[in-house]
């Protein structure tokens, strides 16, 4: 184990990520020759084979995905390590990678422009996913930082801190028979055709709750599509009603495009949380970001409080 070096634990991570070695090796500027070297002399110093071999690609074995965490996590030491120094020094430099959910990003360039004109030094990178995506891009240490509704249970150790409301809603096209009706009941709006994200998003999941006292509605939500943008063109387009985060449909709403329909129970107010790894020390950089939700995330959401009372926001859930 004491000949492990920093450039065979890279090849490792490049090969996993990659997938083949010659794709390995363009990523990391070398030959494939040189990037076989590499692996070969890491498996004969961990005694075991560290993928395995197949006509798709290179697969890591069981040792392979523990050697693959471990080099994440030494990289992950490392940058951290450049970050304090800077902060030692005094430089305000540095660089924070910065996950977000699908519905966070119709505010996360917003949020992320307002923090670097505060802190111009510090280079930032967004990665936007599903929530599966995020978690698991936690999960590999690929971001420093997650924006979610719904921070993970189990799997990964985090730290989670709201940073503002989130509220959710019930969308439907302008001239639907529900749009001018007040207190709409649950079991009422539960008839409609719903069109709906896919399993596990934490949209999905307040929809499941919300309906969770109707005998067999959660069996069969509604359609399923894959992103905020395409229900919203769907729900325009007459194809049903929405269950939504209030946060991506300002522009639709004060255009005129959709309305927000007065049901019973909603708005449903969750929150939106910073999360990260709770196993990793927080750098400089993480701090600062931290410091900034703390004292402006809310200020940098949209102002969808307008979009209806204030007083019929229900409890999170």
């Amino acid at each position: 184990m004491r000949n492990l070096t920093l450039r065979q634990l890279r090849t490792l991570q490049a090969i996993a990520e990659h997938g083949k070695i010659v794709n390995a090796a363009k990523a990391l500027g070398l030959t494939a020759p040189a990037v076989t070297i590499q692996l070969r002399q890491l498996e004969e110093e961990l005694g075991l084979e560290l993928f395995d071999r197949t006509a798709t690609g290179m697969r890591p074995t069981a040792a392979g995905l523990v050697a693959t965490d471990a080099a994440q996590a030494i990289e992950e030491r490392l940058r951290l390590m450049v970050d304090a120094i800077d902060a030692i020094k005094g430089v305000r430099a540095g660089s924070l990678r910065l996950g977000v959910v699908s519905t966070a990003k119709y505010f996360a360039p917003r949020m992320m422009a307002a923090f670097m004109r505060e802190h111009p030094d510090i280079e930032m990178h967004l990665l936007v996913g599903n929530r599966a995506e995020t978690i698991d891009n936690l999960k590999s240490h690929a971001v420093d930082v997650a924006l979610m509704g719904r921070p993970p249970k189990g799997g990964v150790p985090v730290e989670a801190v709201p940073f503002g409301d989130h509220p959710l809603v019930i969308v439907a096209p302008p001239d639907h028979p529900l749009a001018d009706v007040h207190d709409i009941p649950k079991k009422r709006i539960a008839g409609e055709n719903f069109l709906i994200r896919e399993r596990g998003s934490g949209t999905r999941i307040s929809l499941e709750i919300f309906f969770s006292d109707i005998p067999g509605r959660v069996d069969n939500l509604g359609l399923e599509m894959d992103s905020n943008e395409t229900i919203k063109q769907a729900v325009m387009a007459g194809l049903g009603i929405a269950f939504i985060s209030a946060h991506t449909i300002e522009a639709e709403v004060e255009a005129g495009r959709l309305v927000i329909l007065d049901v019973a129970g909603l708005p449903i107010r969750r929150q939106w949380f910073a999360v990260r790894r709770s196993d990793r020390s927080i750098s400089p950089t993480m701090a600062a970001f931290h410091d900034f939700l703390t004292r402006k995330g809310a200020a940098q959401l949209p102002l969808v409080g307008k979009l209806y009372p204030a007083d019929a926001v229900s409890p999170t859930v």
